[in-house]
Parts: C-alpha cells; sequence; structure tokens
C-alpha cells in the first residue's frame, strides 16, 4: 500500500504535466501507477518511442508539458539523440528534461548533462523506492517556478 500522496503548500496549481519517454512496456505501466498514486497533482503523458514523442510536440498546436521524464537506452532513437532534438529546438528547449533510467554509467550521466538534461535519475528496482522518487521528483518540479 503507498502512502498518501503529497500535498504542496501555498496557492492551488495546475497538475504538473509530464511527458514519459521509455520503450519498456512494463516501466510505463509501473511509472503510471506510480503518477496515479499522486492523484491529481500530475497529468502524465506518455510514448514508447523517441521518435512518437518528437513528432506530437512538434505540431503546432501541440501542448507542452512542463518537464520530460526520458529512458536512455531506447531502440531507434535512442535518450541522448531525443534529448538533443529537444534542446536544439527553440520551442522545446525550455522545457526541463530529466533523465530516468536503469543506466547508472558514467558515461552516460556525463553524456546526459553534456547534452544539457535537468537531472539524471536511477530507476530503482524496488517498487516502493521507485514511488517515493515519483513523489519527490513531483513535488520538485510542481513547486518550481517553470518556464511556460
Amino acid at each position: 500500500m503507498l502512502p498518501p500522496p503529497p500535498t504542496l503548500s501555498g496557492t492551488a496549481r495546475r497538475p504538473l504535466q509530464v511527458l514519459l519517454i521509455d520503450d519498456n512496456l512494463a516501466d510505463l505501466l509501473l511509472a503510471r501507477e506510480a503518477f496515479a498514486a499522486l492523484g491529481e497533482q500530475v497529468g502524465l503523458t506518455s510514448y514508447r518511442s523517441g521518435g512518437a514523442a518528437l513528432q506530437a510536440l512538434g505540431q503546432a498546436n501541440a501542448a507542452l508539458p512542463d518537464v520530460v521524464l526520458l529512458d536512455v537506452n531506447m531502440p531507434g532513437l535512442n535518450g541522448f539523440e531525443v534529448l538533443s532534438t529537444l534542446k536544439s529546438d527553440a520551442r522545446l528547449r525550455p522545457i526541463p528534461v530529466v533523465m530516468l533510467t536503469t543506466s547508472g554509467s558514467r558515461e552516460d550521466v556525463r553524456e546526459a548533462y553534456a547534452r544539457r538534461a535537468n537531472a539524471y535519475l536511477l530507476k530503482s528496482g524496488d517498487f516502493g523506492e521507485f514511488c517515493a522518487d515519483i513523489r519527490g521528483f513531483v513535488q520538485f518540479w510542481a513547486g518550481s517556478e517553470l518556464p511556460h
């Protein structure tokens, strides 16, 4: 059983809009469950490929997320390529991108920050810890002043 979702102090805010890009269906389902436990504090949109996410974001009338959670190891466009594309587009560049991955490789961490990732989080293999990480992620970004 998950603990109750955190509450944010201060004035009421609209739900944090998160875009999750991860090719692993099991990881996507776990993330959806973790985000769902937070109720209306967060809206989650997910894609199983970087190409599909970039295509959706590239539409002129696309609603932009507040923050992107991006896996590193994906077929087709990997997370680094997606990150570079996001950061090279003037419209998408201000959106914070957080790498969420099982790769703790120092090279991957350095590469992510070299390509202007805003943070690098390791996916926990323990669901309770993963949920706690997601709660912390939402609390941080929901309480942050975002560019749009």
